[in-house]
């Protein structure tokens, strides 16, 4: 799992809570970041935080679904946000993440969904 989030403390708590022996966390602070971890990382699932400065979560998606690795552009994403409304959740599926999520966020529901996404892409590969 990638975890993409500005705040450290949120970021250090989601490394965290997905950590376990079957699953490997890496982390970025930024969409440039989560760029680089992606040249190398391959991950099951991205969360990302939508609300950061200069790029946003949905720069990130948008740069995901047209990444030039090509098995990088179907990673299952999540849009992790304080950003709650019906509108916000709309453009955030609109934009091109599979799944919105309002902080804060229950720990088990997270791992649930994190289970399934990268649960349907395995069946994908």
């Amino acid at each position: 799992v990638l975890v993409v989030d500005d705040e450290v403390d949120a970021r250090d708590l989601l490394a965290v809570v997905l950590e376990n022996p079957r699953v490997e966390v890496q982390v970025a602070s930024s969409v440039a970041e989560a760029l680089e971890r992606l040249e190398v990382f391959r991950p099951d699932v991205v969360v990302s935080d939508v609300g950061m400065p200069n790029d946003d979560g949905y720069t990130l998606i948008r740069k995901i679904r047209t990444f030039h690795i090509e098995d990088l552009r179907q990673t299952p994403t999540i849009a992790l946000t304080a950003h709650a409304r019906g509108e916000d959740r709309s453009r955030a599926l609109v934009e091109g993440f599979n799944v919105h999520l309002a902080k804060p966020v229950d720990p088990t529901d997270l791992i649930a969904i994190i289970a399934e996404l990268a649960g349907a892409m395995s069946v994908g590969r």
